[in-house]
């Protein structure tokens, strides 16, 4: 299956007051991959032009390890499980200097009509 790989700077509106990169800052990260991986699968502009849109039911993080500014993270994510109508993404990532995984992340959804906005049968491409 196919995987993303990206690479995001550390910049200062990235951390705490302890020059620690913030957790709200890999749900971000998160949102880029997504993107990135719908990109090469099913872009969300073409699920729209088929009266679909990708959902979140629910994001899952898991911190690991402390990274600080000025570091790089190494992000990389997948399509980790399927089904009928859900996919779940799964998504690490790991300090650009130790190579330690500092966050290991799951996001859970669906696509739904968007005239109904019920789930609808999972698009090939994610199959």
């Amino acid at each position: 299956m196919k995987e993303v790989r990206h690479s995001f700077s550390v910049m200062t509106y990235d951390i705490d007051f302890a020059g620690v990169v913030s957790n709200i800052t890999y749900t971000r990260w998160l949102e880029d991959l997504r993107n990135l991986f719908a990109a090469q699968t099913l872009s969300v502009g073409d699920a729209f032009k088929r009266g679909i849109a990708p959902a979140l039911t629910r994001t899952e993080m898991d911190f690991l390890a402390p990274v600080r500014f000025p570091d790089t993270v190494e992000a990389r994510m997948w399509l980790d499980e399927r089904g009928p109508a859900r996919w779940v993404l799964a998504a690490e990532f790991s300090s650009g200097t130790s190579g330690t995984v500092a966050v290991r992340a799951k996001q859970f959804g669906v696509f739904v009509s968007l005239q109904t906005l019920r789930p609808v049968p999972l698009p090939e491409e994610y199959r």
